[in-house]
Formats: C-alpha cells, structure tokens, sequence
C-alpha cells in the first residue's frame, strides 16, 4: 500500500510507494531550516519509487559535507517536500511531515545528533548518530 501525502495548501501531492517500517529524525542546520523547527522527520526511498505532482520549487546548497544537497518545495506554499545529494545513491529523503501515516511509524534513528536542541531527550530505541552516518 502506498503512503500518500500532501504539501500544506494541498496542491503538491506525494505517493511513496515503498514501504518504511521506521523513519529518521535529523538534527543538522540545514533540515532545522528547512522545516522551521528542531529537527525534520524523513525516511530514505528510491527515487523509483516517488511521485511528485504539482507546483515545486528546487534549491541547491552545499552540505557540510561538501555534497551539493537538492531541496525540493512546494512551489505554492514552500513546504518541505524532500532532498537529494549524491549521498543518498539513488534514493532521496521524504519529509515525513507531510503523510498523515507516519504519525504511527516508529523513529528508528536520530541523526546529527551533535546538534541536537539542548532540552530535546533521545527518543527511546532510536540509533543515535552524532553527524551523517
């Protein structure tokens, strides 16, 4: 069964037709940015198995890395739909904010945690990674 999502004004839509049976908090500056709070909530999908429809916006910045990461939003009213850097192979990061089923999904790992929100606990059972792994 495919999770189906949307952006914020509902024009961009999203079907990940992968299955995920847990998803990855990151703490890093640029996904704090991105979402407009502590940490971004994503899973990691092969681009097979994406579909984007509607109005997007794409933005290209260096990742502290020094790979080029590609920010996908929507381009009516800028929610974060999803990001792709040559670190990710084939597959690209979902925000999963946007798809009402991943409220039950488990956090299976919080990333950058180097940068993780002083007052902001680990979740319980989640792999804990100080940058990218």
């Amino acid at each position: 069964m495919p999770f189906e999502g949307a952006c914020l004004c509902g024009q961009t839509k999203i079907v990940l037709a992968s299955e995920h049976k847990d998803q990855v908090i990151c703490h890093c500056t640029d996904c704090r940015q991105t979402s407009g709070s502590a940490f971004s909530t994503n899973v990691l999908a092969p681009q097979k198995d994406v579909t984007i429809t509607g109005p997007i916006k794409t933005y290209d910045a260096k990742a502290a890395s020094g790979n080029v990461v590609t920010r996908v939003f929507c381009g009516n009213c800028g929610s974060a739909i999803s990001h792709k850097s040559a670190a990710f192979g084939e597959a690209q990061a979902i925000q999963t904010g946007n798809f009402a089923d991943f409220a039950k999904i488990p956090t299976g790992a919080e990333i950058f945690v180097k940068d993780r929100w002083a007052g902001l606990a680990p979740v319980k059972d989640a792999g804990q990674v100080d940058t990218m792994p």
